[in-house]
């Protein structure tokens, strides 16, 4: 089924797409309806993940049973992302063709930014600087997204006030159902609830400015609405083999890219086994699966300019959108970080 959390008189409340995709079905109303009240583990969309079954089971009673008075048109509500407020996300690199030409254009624009853009290039690649690293194929590599970021399908998202180079990602996300440790890639898919989309938002020049210091991407991830997903999340089930699924984005109204998700290099079930090696994974833990290869500007030389608006579609998913806005510059002024003094600290300009 497909699940979706919307706003009824200013709460998140859960509901099930109904099969002709044009309504939502009010789980709480229909349980209330049926019950005489709304369980706990129906509340929401992380309640129904970790009751798992049980609550599934209830959810097909309460659709079986629903009347035209649970049916609200989709095309009426706002919806939310499914999981609101993620217990935790981690975002993996899964693509070795994103992997490849990603850190290519992330070292052209680096090298972009220098004062002598050839120099630094030829620094770079002597050294190694924004490569694919050997430990790509030897281990996941991935990274803790904040999950204060997360967001809705139609969000207006809008550029971080520090970049001037915004980029989508469309990726492939799955949620943890059955938590767990020491987790088999055997038995990892049966530890799986559902899948999502995922656009991991990059501004790609403050971006290039972190990643040679090999602690991530930091602020060139972190802001306001940063990470969209949904527009719904899709019981395991109902997805059959999550590696034959269509991938097909768009940047306002043209196809960009075509692709599938069978073109994943470290599958979900791999990610699950390594992260769980001698850690809990909770119910509601999320995992994006890094951009499909083509999958962002930044591998095909795009830009993104204010008001485009990209739409990611996922076969039996759904359609996950949004529009950028960037961000009014009149006397917005760039935090500087000086490079650093060895006896009196780092000096930081405004």
């Amino acid at each position: 089924m497909k699940l979706a959390t919307f706003v009824k008189d200013g709460q998140a409340t859960p509901g099930v797409v109904t099969d002709d995709g044009c309504a939502l079905i009010d789980i709480v109303a229909g349980a209330v309806t049926q019950l005489g009240w709304a369980p706990d583990h129906l509340a929401s969309i992380q309640a129904i993940v970790e009751a798992g079954d049980t609550a599934l089971a209830d959810i097909r009673e309460i659709v079986r049973q629903a009347d035209v008075g649970h049916l609200i048109a989709l095309d009426d509500v706002r919806l939310l992302a499914p999981i609101p407020r993620p217990v935790q996300i981690r975002d993996f690199l899964a693509f070795e063709k994103h992997m490849i030409q990603a850190y290519d254009g992330i070292r052209k624009l680096r090298a972009s930014l220098a004062d002598d853009p050839l120099a630094y290039m030829a620094m770079m690649e002597r050294k190694g600087i924004l490569r694919v690293p050997d430990a790509w194929y030897e281990n996941p590599l991935y990274y803790r997204v904040n999950p204060a970021n997360v967001c809705a399908t139609d969000t207006d998202v809008h550029w971080p006030a520090y970049s001037d180079k915004m980029d989508f990602e469309f990726e492939f996300a799955c949620v943890v159902g059955k938590g767990g440790k020491d987790i088999s890639v055997a038995d990892a898919r049966s530890h799986i609830f559902g899948y999502m989309i995922f656009n991991d938002l990059s501004a790609r020049d403050e971006q290039a400015r972190a990643m040679p210091g090999q602690m991530g991407p930091g602020k060139g991830k972190d802001f306001d609405n940063s990470k969209p997903m949904g527009p719904f999340l899709v019981t395991a089930d109902e997805i059959g083999d999550p590696y034959r699924l269509a991938m097909t984005a768009r940047l306002n109204g043209e196809v960009f890219v075509t692709a599938s998700s069978s073109e994943m290099n470290w599958r979900f079930e791999e990610l699950i086994a390594y992260i769980s090696q001698s850690e809990t994974l909770e119910p509601g833990d999320i995992f994006g699966s890094g951009t499909v290869g083509d999958g962002c500007t930044i591998e095909t030389g795009h830009v993104i300019a204010d008001g485009d608006v990209v739409e990611l579609e996922m076969e039996k998913i759904g359609v996950l959108r949004t529009r950028f806005l960037a961000t009014a510059r009149e006397g917005v002024r760039r935090i500087a970080v000086m490079p650093h003094n060895v006896t009196g600290g780092p000096a930081v300009t405004a």
